[in-house]
């Protein structure tokens, strides 16, 4: 299989790394387009793949294109690229554009995959939910489900559950960043140290998920064997639950959800 990449920003470059590291591909297999890459046959900047300025040569010989840029950069991208397009399987990255405007815009015949990844795929601990549309084989779906595993876990969903997809778990990891910061902002006011405020704000973050995925239970039920009663930690949520800690979160969720469904309008 031969993939076109097009945007090689933070995610593009994530994706391609977790597919090299992966053995997924190979390097000779696969082109990146960006207009801040060097033209080169093998760029050992990026795992040793062709990179170019040019879409329309990055597309050319693809058998799978994905589409990693922002949504107000593809209405400018979309003219330099559909010509070539064809029956070519596309994977879009792409917040908010749905798979009706994607192929509108590409005059693509519906062969299209959504796929909302967060940041965490970093460090292939990321979340990627896909959507496929209705030209899409059960095997193509298969294909690229493993190509995003490499950077993390994978979920299918219907395409129109993605906006809330991208206002949770696309959006979320800047929820959580905030709340780190703000963990350890506090442990700083008790007279912590910086960096171990910040590393027990970081590291209870990540202990608290962990409780949730491994063991099964409701965060309600969690959250109650850490509640004695009328001790320290009571005390704690009744500040948070009359600061509106828990309506911010579902508001921030909503709005970013919201802001999705807009970008497919623009």
């Amino acid at each position: 299989m031969k993939i076109a990449i097009i945007g090689l920003g933070r995610m593009g470059s994530a994706l391609l790394r977790g597919i090299i590291s992966g053995g997924l591909c190979k390097p000779e297999d696969i082109i990146a387009s960006d207009p801040l890459l060097m033209e080169e046959e093998s760029n050992h900047d990026y795992y040793g793949i062709r990179t170019t300025q040019d879409n329309e040569l990055a597309i050319r010989d693809a058998d799978l294109i994905i589409l990693a840029v922002k949504p107000q950069v593809f209405h400018s991208l979309a003219p330099s690229i559909s010509p070539g397009v064809g029956d070519k399987l596309i994977v879009s990255i792409i917040a908010g554009l749905s798979i009706e405007k994607l192929a509108r815009e590409l005059d693509s015949p519906w062969r299209i995959i959504r796929a909302m990844p967060n940041t965490p795929a970093l460090i292939n601990e990321g979340i990627t939910a896909l959507a496929a549309g209705p030209a899409v084989k059960a095997e193509e779906l298969e294909q690229v489900k493993r190509l995003f595993e490499s950077i993390g876990e994978v979920v299918e969903v219907e395409e129109n559950l993605l906006d809330g997809v991208t206002g949770l778990s696309g959006s979320g990891p800047a929820y959580i960043y905030l709340l780190v910061e703000a963990l350890a902002d506090g442990g700083v006011l008790t007279g912590l140290p910086r960096e171990l405020a910040l590393q027990l704000a970081a590291w209870t973050v990540q202990g608290a998920a962990k409780m949730v995925l491994e063991t099964g239970r409701h965060p309600g039920e969690l959250k109650d064997m850490v509640t004695s009663p009328g001790g320290t930690t009571i005390r704690g949520l009744e500040v948070l639950e009359e600061r509106g800690f828990r309506s911010a979160l579902i508001a921030a969720v909503k709005a970013a959800a919201e802001r999705s469904r807009e970008l497919n309008k623009l």
